[in-house]
């Protein structure tokens, strides 16, 4: 594929594989380029090679999103977005590279928010739905206002020397994320996979900011405040959609994509295999 003229004087990149329907599409966290899923742990087979073997599946740079610690593919734009942003983007990178539906989007962390917004906005064109230890609106109201300040530092990441050497790198602005996709009609019935992490953050946070990963003024216990946040805000996933399927028991930390990657690709396979089937083929209408 590579760079497609989404308009606007605005390129973005794609990459798509395999043949089949319906089509995957995978959206990838904070700052996660189309290669994030080629890449998994232990030479564990990775989920887009994977998937490109039983059906067409595509991924994007959003904007901002180094490759190989250079720039993003895809042309710059202001930062911090949105997740409107990032919804309106991958719709009309889809539409102007003339990969039709039906799809099955996959969303891990921040892709988790884009891509529940865009089945809200674009119900018609959605089969299935994937969340992988997806970012939501329920962290913010998991915790006090005061925990949530600090929350967005770890959502965010410590960016400052990034930015000196990059300024076009991808930032999002969480709270008005929450907020658009609260304004957005509610999900609509359809199959509904949650993958939630079972590594907690706690133990880990110490070593992070010891690295440097995050702000120094990060409190060395606060992923304690975050697995409790997280666990009520996958549980409150899992009551989206009628009989959607949580799978807690990921032996994974927050990347499941690439520390199980089979289970990824298993959960995405059922969902097209039942596509397929017809079993679930009136929810695209």
């Amino acid at each position: 594929m590579g760079l497609i003229d989404i308009g606007g004087g605005r390129k973005m990149y794609l990459k798509c594989r395999g043949k089949g329907s319906p089509t995957v599409v995978l959206v990838g966290g904070l700052r996660a380029s189309a290669e994030d899923w080629s890449i998994a742990e232990k030479s564990a087979p990775a989920v887009f090679p994977e998937v490109s073997k039983f059906t067409r599946v595509c991924a994007c740079d959003r904007p901002g999103t180094p490759v190989d610690e250079k720039p993003s593919r895809s042309d710059a734009v202001p930062q911090p977005t949105t997740a409107k942003d990032a919804v309106a983007d991958l719709h009309a990178l889809l539409s102007a590279a003339g990969e039709a539906g039906p799809y099955v989007l996959v969303g891990h962390s921040y892709g988790g928010l884009v891509v529940r917004l865009y089945v809200s906005t674009y119900p018609k064109g959605v089969v299935g739905l994937v969340l992988i230890d997806a970012l939501s609106e329920g962290l913010r109201d998991a915790e006090t206002p005061a925990q949530w300040t600090i929350q967005r530092k770890l959502i965010e990441g410590d960016v400052r020397q990034s930015l000196k050497l990059y300024p076009a790198l991808e930032r999002i602005d969480a709270d008005r994320s929450f907020d658009q996709i609260r304004a957005a009609p509610p999900l609509r019935p359809l199959p509904l996979v949650i993958l939630s992490a079972d590594k907690p953050w706690g133990p880990q946070l110490p070593s992070m900011i010891a690295a440097g990963k995050l702000s120094a003024d990060v409190p060395q216990d606060f992923g304690y405040v975050t697995d409790a946040a997280q666990k009520k805000t996958q549980e409150r996933l899992a009551r989206l959609a009628p009989n959607a399927k949580h799978i807690t028991n990921t032996h994974s930390g927050h990347e499941i994509h690439k520390e199980q990657p089979q289970l990824v690709v298993d959960s995405i396979r059922k969902l097209v295999e039942a596509v397929r089937s017809g079993r679930i083929s009136q929810v695209a209408r």
